[in-house]
């Protein structure tokens, strides 16, 4: 058994670092070379691609991540044990470092091969996929990465960046500048000043001042798996739980497919404290932990993903169709799914750009719970998001006040949020108001609402406001090429009725008629919150995405 320094919950029935048979070696055995290893041989480093999987027959090997002062352990592999975590699957950069401690002999697998291995063979898949997923948590919750964020909670790219950092999975270590007594130290080893932060050091080497979600991802080598030259069967623009579903299901039936998604993975679900009326999962499940499962699961079928990119522009006169990204990279696919899902309302108010990130969030992750513990908090919004948040905020704010501009919540919420808001004391609903001012110095301070029942305006003392209110389309990057609704949104199937658009001039172009999540362009199809007329649940999203994959198989059929 390894040495693992962690809490013990995480190595249930040895789930971290279970011990294979020898009938289960044998099946490794057929795809691998027998290889050799002395005392002190390393075998992988941080930052290195395409690692093989090792499995150790003789002799141990430590796991260790190098920092400052020099390596921490993270475990001792024994025989019959095999390495790896989550970025052997996902293609990304290796985190740790592994180096031979008694000499012996192991079982070198291809990492191709073993993406061979886990879709064919489903005991060894669950074997590995399990332990990789566990020891890729331990990893986070013990911040044993590759990355040190100094930050304040009074920045706005801080936040950024730890959410950034959080929902893509990634372990990293925070070090909180305002309350960290040792933080200077690292300030003054790197020449960092303060106007500076948040810095970011990657890999113990490459310092990153106020860097941008993209710049940080290139640092991390989040995209290095990508070959941007090679033309795709599928591309999934948006990783929500649309998006996450035509990855699993393409990628499992084999189709060469591309999630690139701007942010994180999971949309505004991922940002869900909790989702409680999801099938098959009746105690309820975290939007973050729902898209790191799926984004495994794709993976695992060989899917990959593109994240901190945006899609500037779809050239649609010919096919294969062609992605312009932001940076002026160009993606090209034969068949193209598009769920970038929808985005909160920003309502109009004098000074909201500049208080967000410092006391107006679009999420309410544990991240922004900790922000605000024990303070009072405002939750602008009546439908399920909101309701969700109010909830999960309730646990830890002094009083959760919630701004409906609705005179009720029945049209837009779930009958099981709306009981548990009004049983709930910490919450105080009102009714037909809407947020009129905010003000503060750098940071949020005071709040000024309208009763408009009562015509009433006060001001409260609260630091704090969430705003899940209305959903607009991102549809900017697709004007001239689909058609659309009044309102931003795709239409698809029986709704591509020139009559209804907002583009009189785009008509759907064959003899044959749509299919039903296909857009005005043939083999472009949206599914999730982007499409004219969807259901804005997330199994009405995860079922939209499958779906897609049997849509996309046809239109391929065509070329």
């Amino acid at each position: 058994m390894s040495t693992w320094l962690l809490p013990s919950a995480l190595d249930a029935g040895t789930q971290i670092f279970p011990d294979l048979t020898p009938a289960q070696i044998d099946r490794i055995r057929a795809g691998s070379k027998l290889r050799r290893v002395d005392r002190g041989e390393v075998l992988f480093r941080p930052g290195d691609t395409g690692i093989p999987f090792f499995v150790l027959l003789s002799g141990t090997m430590e796991i260790v991540q190098p920092d400052f002062n020099g390596e921490r352990l993270i475990t001792t592999h024994q025989a019959g044990e095999f390495t790896g975590e989550l970025s052997m699957i996902s293609g990304q950069r290796c985190l740790v470092l592994g180096r031979i401690t008694e000499p012996g002999e192991v079982l070198e697998f291809p990492a191709q091969a073993l993406l061979s291995l886990i879709a064919r063979d489903a005991e060894m898949s669950e074997i590995i996929m399990r332990a990789f997923i566990l020891r890729r948590l331990a990893l986070i919750s013990n911040h044993l990465g590759n990355v040190i964020l100094l930050g304040s909670r009074h920045s706005a790219d801080t936040l950024r960046l730890r959410e950034f950092l959080g929902r893509n999975g990634h372990p990293y270590t925070y070090v909180d500048l305002d309350t960290d007594k040792m933080s200077q130290e690292l300030l003054d080893r790197f020449t960092v000043k303060v106007e500076e932060i948040p810095v970011v050091i990657c890999n113990a080497r490459t310092v990153l001042r106020r860097p941008s979600t993209r710049e940080l991802a290139q640092c991390l080598g989040l995209n290095a798996n990508i070959d941007n030259s090679q033309v795709r069967d599928l591309i999934i623009v948006g990783a929500g739980p649309s998006g996450l579903a035509a990855a699993v299901y393409a990628a499992s039936e084999g189709l060469d497919a591309l999630l690139v998604e701007t942010e994180s993975p999971g949309g505004q679900a991922g940002s869900s404290s909790k989702i409680e009326n999801y099938l098959g999962f009746p105690t309820g499940v975290s939007g973050q932990e729902l898209a790191s499962r799926a984004i495994a699961q794709a993976q695992k079928f060989g899917a990959r993903m593109m994240v901190a990119h945006s899609v500037d522009k779809l050239t649609c006169d010919r096919r294969p169709y062609k992605l312009l990204l932001d940076d002026g990279t160009v993606l090209s696919s034969r068949a193209i799914v598009i769920a970038t899902g929808a985005q909160y309302k920003k309502p109009e108010i004098a000074n909201l750009k500049k208080f967000e990130g410092q006391g107006v969030y679009y999420g309410a992750t544990y991240i922004e719970a900790q922000l605000c513990a024990d303070d009072d908090v405002i939750v602008v919004g009546g439908g399920n998001s909101a309701g969700q948040a109010a909830v999960f905020l309730s646990q830890t704010a002094r009083k959760v006040h919630m701004l409906v501009r609705s005179p009720g919540l029945a049209e837009t919420m779930s009958r099981y949020l709306i009981q548990r808001i009004t049983e709930n004391p910490a919450i105080e609903l009102h009714y037909n108001t809407e947020i009129t001012g905010l003000d503060g110095d750098t940071q949020l301070e005071r709040v000024t609402w309208n009763d408009k029942t009562t015509g009433l305006t006060s001001t409260h003392e609260i630091s704090h406001v969430f705003i899940m209110a209305g959903a607009s389309p991102r549809t900017e990057w697709l004007r001239g090429c689909l058609a659309m609704d009044d309102k931003g949104f795709i239409l698809t199937g029986r709704d591509l009725d020139a009559s209804k658009g907002s583009d009189q001039s785009i008509a759907w172009p064959l003899a044959r008629a749509p299919q039903m999540l296909e857009t005005s362009l043939p083999g472009v199809f949206a599914v999730g919150d982007v499409r004219s007329g969807n259901v804005k649940r997330v199994a009405s999203a995860v079922g939209e995405g499958a779906i897609s994959v049997l849509l996309v198989h046809r239109a391929l059929a065509e070329l």
